[in-house]
């Protein structure tokens, strides 16, 4: 602990060095940028718990496909826009062994990671009725789509769903949805940053209500069967994962292979339409699209003009994957287990420093261990927390930059902070706790 902690002046002139007016408020790769600075300047390496980066090793299964893929000769060809038939069809088995859910595979497309599936559903969602406005975005959540939606042009509005858990969702959802401005509804489940997890009965509200206002649902599954308080991730067998798609018919889910399988790396993820929707006619997609098709205005529309197709190669890897989960012979879950159980021990870290668990139930029972938590200290914001986390060889982002209307929290990652840094951590927080004692 010699080194820490290391000199506000320090992070100050490395922040201003790389364009950063307020570390307390940046964005997740703003961060990294800063603490990647901060590591080269100092030589302290930090406990990194900015950004959910995979800390698994990415299956041998989908390397190998890929690379089989390569000796083939797919480098030199151009993938088909709509995906190849493998991965399509991989992926219609997957959405009906793990969430029982029919989705004909024409309506399974491949995008270069989640990301890009949003964008795409931004593009096309939030222009099939000139007299809506854009999307409501159930918070806290991932920051760049809210970005996304401002690149568009799209208005948004949003509301932290913590406090309207349960049957008190209906009112408050209805509230933004009465008025008819909204075209498209935004969540993650589990959630990021705050890893609640969504009910059937919740799902349901949002299904039914999104129904009757006529509102396009995007599903954003990132961290796919990741609660591990139950096993969603047995092929054909009850419980399936959650999803709104039981409840509505005007949905696209969003699946990525970044943590469930480690592949982030490759950049790839698969839209999924639901049959009614890819079919629907909207007329006023004509004013950007060559058809008023939802499903050929998104693949022939907004994804080949965002990139012309995915990678070649990495869709076989991805459908090796599907394949191999679907058939049961590797369980993915098993791998994942490890961010839960180092969950629960970091998450103890903190709070027997004094450190406090913001979104700290799922209504009636504690949050679930996972990929990420949220923390505070008493008495400081989450913008000076974060400065003075970074003084001690800490690093996480703010709640502020998510939609919540916690102010004083932070996300934390489980990801890439290893076991072997776990002593550190500790020593860092105990530090910190005799620096800022409480009153």
């Amino acid at each position: 602990m010699t080194e820490l902690p290391i000199s506000p002046e320090i992070i100050k002139s490395l922040a201003d060095s790389i364009g950063i007016p307020s570390p307390g408020s940046s964005s997740i790769r703003e961060i990294v940028q800063l603490v990647n600075k901060l590591e080269e300047k100092t030589g302290i390496k930090y406990i990194r718990m900015e950004m959910g980066v995979p800390g698994l090793p990415a299956p041998s299964i989908g390397i190998d496909a890929e690379i089989a893929a390569l000796k083939n000769g797919v480098a030199s060809v151009y993938p088909n826009i709509t995906g190849v038939g493998i991965l399509k069809e991989e992926t219609s088995r997957f959405i009906k062994l793990f969430l029982d859910i029919d989705i004909d595979p024409q309506g399974c497309v491949p995008t270069v990671g989640s990301m890009m599936g949003a964008m795409a559903g931004f593009l096309v969602a939030n222009r099939n009725d000139k007299t809506k406005e854009g999307s409501l975005f159930l918070d806290p959540g991932f920051p760049i789509q809210k970005q996304q939606v401002k690149m568009l042009g799209h208005d948004y509005q949003s509301f932290d769903i913590y406090n309207h858990r349960g049957k008190k969702l209906k009112d408050k959802l209805e509230s933004y949805l009465a008025p008819g401005k909204i075209s498209s509804l935004v969540f993650s489940n589990p959630n990021n940053p705050t890893w609640i997890c969504l009910t059937e009965e919740e799902l349901k509200i949002i299904g039914e209500l999104s129904r009757k206002y006529d509102v396009i649902v995007i599903e954003d599954l990132a961290y796919f069967g990741m609660d591990f308080r139950k096993d969603y991730c047995k092929p054909g067998q009850p419980p399936f994962q959650p999803t709104v798609a039981r409840y509505t018919d005007q949905y696209i889910m969003l699946i990525s292979s970044s943590k469930i399988f480690s592949y982030a790396g490759q950049r790839i993820g698969m839209m999924a339409i639901s049959d009614k929707l890819f079919d629907r006619s909207y007329p006023d997609l004509l004013r950007y699209f060559s058809s008023d098709k939802f499903g050929h205005s998104v693949i022939f529309g907004a994804l080949y003009g965002l990139s012309a197709g995915v990678t070649h190669s990495v869709q076989y890897g991805f459908a090796a994957l599907f394949k191999a989960v679907n058939d049961g012979t590797y369980l993915y879950r098993d791998d994942l287990l490890e961010y839960g159980e180092k969950a629960r021990e970091m998450k103890k870290m903190f709070i027997d420093n004094n450190f406090q668990i913001v979104y700290d139930r799922d209504l009636d029972e504690p949050i679930a261990d996972g990929f990420y938590f949220t923390i505070s200290y008493p008495g400081m914001s989450g913008k000076m927390l974060i400065e003075e986390l970074l003084c001690y060889g800490i690093s996480a982002i703010s709640l502020y930059t998510t939609g919540s209307n916690r102010p004083e929290g932070l996300r934390a990652c489980v990801s890439l902070v290893s076991r072997k840094q776990f002593g550190d951590m500790e020593l860092r927080l105990k530090q910190f706790t005799i620096d800022h004692p409480l009153n």
